[in-house]
This record gives structure tokens, C-alpha cells and sequence, in this order.
């Protein structure tokens, strides 16, 4: 697996922008898109690329057909999720590229690129629209996550998109009090990542996230094809079955990009304020903010 050049960890709320703005790293290879929650518009970032209306359209749809209805998707997740409840990952990702095209989403925390990898390799081979990889931007990551998403944007044949909150950092500051993660972590959360999200994929017709079963308690009975109906539309889990171990021979076999944080202690890794290190042998995911009663961010129910 490839890691990046590990940085030093970046001042919170750095590399931050405005709502469809364009800073940071600039994506070396490939065309990269900012979605702008409050005007529900994908917006050119390093280099040009389609801007759509997210509710309407997708770019690259092979058959340029409208987005299917609530009924049509909940009925292709009763015929399907029987059928691939025991089929690899690799079968997985090839049904879900044929079967939405251009309208599928990948969900990538950037701790790893097997996910956009597998699902690309996918759709590469049936000829299917580039895939879109939404990353949630949240203004708190470490800055090794955000080299990680600039080296799968060049490397990787898909569309990094960031996700952007409604307030940066300092309007969350100054609307809500600093340090809104140590005083009210949920809220935060719900702001800077459940929120976006939601509104984020309100344009395609299933998402792809990378949940595996070993990771947590509240992950064990994760299915790999279910409706999600808290935001409308199909979730898919090819890597519900895998092992942390089987990841990583995956990225090895493929030579697909590493978060250096993963060698760091960290096997799980969100935003900087609200992770820790963790210790060997130890729940993958307790160093997620660590001694509170939270587990989740409230992406994944």
C-alpha cells in the first residue's frame, strides 16, 4: 500500500474554505469537485469538471435516464440483498457499477483507498460512469487524511468530491462556542458531517461506505445491501465480511494509498480533536472520542 508523504498534523479548521471555494492541495491528475451543502451545487475544484444540480442529474450517466423513485430502488434491494449476502466484495462492487452507473456514490473516510479501488476496478471493467468519491471535509482533519485524498485523487481512476459543511470553523465558533466537539461532540458531528452527507447524496441512487462487521459492536450485523431510508436511497457494504487484515492484503496486493496514521496507532481514524491513538489489541474504534458514551457519528445508525 502507498502512503503519503506524512506531514505534520494540520492547526484545526486549516485548509478550510468557504463553502465551494477552492484551497488547499491542488488535485494533481484528475477533475476534483467541492459540493456546497447550502446551494446544493457541485462546483469545479482544482481543475474544470461538470457542475450539476445535485437533485437532478448526474454527469456521466451512461443512459442519461432520470433518477429512479423511493418504490424502484426498495424493490431492487429486496431482489438483490439475498443474492449477494454471501457474494465476494469484488462481486458486490461489479453489481452495484452496473446496476447505478453514473448514479452511485462512494463514501471514503481517506484512512484507506480499497474502497474507491475496488469500486473504480468495477466500474472501469463494465465501462460504467467515473465513480464519485465524496469526502466529508469536516475543517478538523489531520493533515495526513487530507494528503491521503489529494494521492487517491491522482492516482485512482475517480472524481474525489469534498463535502463541505454550511459554517466553517470559525462561523461554527462563533455561532456555537469554540470547541464545539469536546462540549457537544453530536452536535458537531451532526453539522460538519451527518448533515452534508445528506444532503450531498440526495443526487444519487446508492452509496457504497466501507462499514465492516469486526469493527464495533454496533457494526456486526451490518448487511451488504439494505435501504437506507434515513437518507432515501440503497446502501451497499461489500466489506461488511472483511477483516482488518484482509484490507490491508488488499491494499498490498494492489498497491492502493495508506493513511500513514494506520502505522501510527490509529486504526480508526475521524477528525483530529476527537481521535486517539489506540492501544494494541484494543477495539479498532475506542479511540474515537475516548471516555465519552459516543461510538458512532451518526452516519451509520
Amino acid at each position: 500500500m502507498t502512503a503519503p508523504t506524512h506531514p505534520p498534523h494540520a492547526p484545526e479548521g486549516e485548509d478550510r474554505a468557504t463553502p465551494g471555494a477552492v484551497t488547499g492541495t491542488a488535485r494533481p491528475a484528475l477533475p476534483g469537485l467541492r459540493v456546497a451543502p447550502a446551494s446544493l451545487r457541485l462546483v469545479p475544484a482544482a481543475v474544470p469538471a461538470t457542475a450539476v444540480d445535485l437533485p437532478t442529474g448526474r454527469p456521466g450517466a451512461p443512459d442519461r435516464r432520470g433518477r429512479r423513485s423511493a418504490d424502484e430502488l426498495r424493490a431492487i434491494v429486496d431482489q438483490a440483498a439475498p443474492r449477494l449476502a454471501d457474494a465476494s466484495a469484488q462481486e458486490v462492487a461489479a453489481w452495484a457499477a452496473e446496476e447505478f452507473g453514473g448514479w452511485l456514490a462512494v463514501a471514503c473516510s481517506m484512512a484507506d483507498a480499497v474502497l474507491p479501488h475496488l469500486v473504480a476496478q468495477a466500474a472501469t471493467d463494465r465501462g460504467a460512469a467515473t465513480v464519485d468519491v465524496l469526502f466529508l471535509d469536516t475543517g478538523y482533519h489531520f493533515a495526513e487524511t487530507l494528503a491521503t485524498r489529494d494521492l487517491v485523487a491522482a492516482r485512482l481512476p475517480v472524481r474525489v468530491v469534498d463535502v463541505v459543511p454550511r459554517l466553517s470553523v470559525a462561523e461554527q465558533d462563533a455561532a456555537h462556542g469554540t470547541d464545539l466537539f469536546a462540549r457537544d461532540p453530536g452536535a458537531c458531528c451532526r453539522m460538519r458531517k451527518v448533515e452534508p452527507l445528506t444532503e450531498a447524496l440526495a443526487g444519487y441512487e446508492a452509496w457504497v461506505t466501507g462499514v465492516r462487521r469486526e469493527e464495533a459492536p454496533t457494526r456486526t450485523a451490518t448487511p451488504v445491501v439494505t435501504w437506507d431510508a434515513a437518507h432515501g436511497l440503497v446502501k451497499v457494504n461489500p466489506l461488511a465480511a472483511w477483516t482488518f487484515d484482509e484490507l490491508l492484503a488488499y491494499g498490498a496486493e494492489h498497491d492502493v494509498p495508506l493513511n500513514p496514521l494506520l502505522d501510527d496507532g490509529y486504526p480508526s481514524i475521524g477528525c483530529r480533536p476527537c481521535t486517539s491513538r489506540v492501544a494494541p489489541g484494543a477495539d479498532p474504534r475506542s479511540g474515537r472520542w475516548a471516555g465519552l458514551a459516543k461510538t458512532e457519528c451518526g452516519i451509520h445508525p
